[in-house]
């Protein structure tokens, strides 16, 4: 891919929580119904005009679209795919943001199969639907997250405690196979390889060899990255062509102490000038000079009352990166609605550009602050009407 032009309709996205997973009680949550975009596909594509968002994060939500083994219907991602050309929205498509079908789990021994078969087929149905166009993809989303919380922790399918390697192997595997299938039908498709960026160090007090751990734990970040490009596990037939650009995500509490029992993390702000605490755009340079590949911020958002100081924070951080004329193509607010926790559904976490209110029943109510300071991050005229009489109780 030319690392100089950027296929991205605007520097600025939204994404839009799809997660299908179960979570750890075993309950499928399916977070394009629960937070209401599914139903509000054009109103909310329309929101998404006032801050200057042109292209947005979604996803197909494997265990809904696979209605049994290897059959497929996609009738919802076409109806999304054809409402969001309408609005002159440009879609990344994540086909398993988290989420497998009932009965199946990466440690299944089809796992790889039915992942290649559902890529596959939405290859299919998007070059018989609408030619071999230009789409960007990710075919897994966060595999090191996703592995760590199936396979360390039990949150969710496999349910397993130190299986994390294996689960984490299985998806990569998949993953490779899957961007194989998918360029094979339509080689204009373009792959956006999204995980965590983090930064992991030792305890103040700490000797040589938990200072050693420390690093190794952070290097580990990099292993999906590294199997992917065929730097390690070269068995499983990756290459740095696979990967088109890579999608960091970053949050506030991306920083932490390796170890540390009481699970601490470093403030996002270094309001204590601690010299373990790393500027983001430091962690992303070193991304970009492992990889060099174009890079975007796939994620990023805050809670509560800090949103505002976090966005321009971030925007700070990228603009250093910009400077350094690195290619870095855009930042993604994720969530650009409210979402819900995963395992506790009547909890919202309150993070996105419109929050939901179930109690109340208000599903999109702007947060103004917030949305200011997207604007006045992209240099938008501070006397520019955002549009605030917009329908907010519905």
């Amino acid at each position: 891919m030319n690392n100089k032009q950027s296929p991205f309709k605007s520097y600025w996205m939204g994404g839009f929580e799809c997660s299908d997973k179960i979570n750890c009680f075993g309950h499928r949550v399916d977070l394009l119904k629960e937070t209401d975009h599914i139903n509000r596909l054009k109103p909310d594509y329309e929101m998404l005009q006032q801050i200057g968002i042109k292209t947005v994060r979604e996803g197909i939500r494997w265990s809904f679209v696979e209605t049994k083994p290897y059959c497929y219907n996609f009738e919802i991602v076409k109806l999304m795919m054809d409402v969001g050309k309408q609005a002159g929205i440009q879609q990344i498509w994540d086909l398993c943001h988290f989420g497998y079908p009932d009965n199946l789990s990466p440690l299944h021994p089809e796992f790889t199969k039915r992942f290649t078969g559902l890529c596959t087929a939405f290859a299919n149905f998007i070059v018989e639907n609408y030619g071999k166009i230009e789409l960007i993809i990710t075919p897994i989303n966060e595999v090191s997250f996703i592995s760590w919380l199936g396979g360390d922790v039990a949150g969710t399918v496999p349910f397993c405690t130190s299986e994390g390697w294996n689960v984490k192997y299985k998806l990569v595997q998949a993953y490779i196979e899957g961007i194989k299938c998918l360029k094979s039908i339509n080689p204009n498709f373009k792959i956006l390889t999204t995980e965590p960026l983090v930064n992991m160090v030792p305890h103040m007090d700490a000797d040589s060899e938990q200072i050693k751990l420390a690093k190794a734990a952070h290097e580990n970040q990099f292993q999906v990255f590294e199997m992917l490009t065929g730097k390690i596990c070269s068995e499983l037939g990756g290459t740095p062509e696979l990967i088109d650009i890579i999608g960091l995500n970053y949050y506030y509490n991306n920083q932490w102490v390796h170890n540390s029992i009481e699970g601490y993390f470093l403030p996002w702000a270094n309001e204590n000038n601690d010299p373990r605490w790393r500027p983001l755009y430091s962690l992303i340079e070193e991304v970009y000079l492992r990889y060099n590949h174009p890079i975007i911020l796939s994620e990023t958002s805050h809670s509560g009352e800090d949103r505002p100081k976090w966005i321009h924070f971030i925007s700070q951080q990228c603009d250093i990166v910009l400077s350094k004329g690195l290619p870095f193509w855009g930042i993604c607010i994720y969530p650009v609605i409210d979402r819900p926790d995963w395992d506790y559904l009547d909890r919202w976490h309150h993070s996105g550009v419109w929050d939901y209110f179930p109690e109340s029943g208000i599903r999109r109510m702007l947060n103004q602050e917030y949305a200011d300071a997207i604007l006045d991050c992209q240099n938008v005229d501070n006397n520019y009407p955002l549009q605030t009489n917009m329908d907010h109780s519905c």
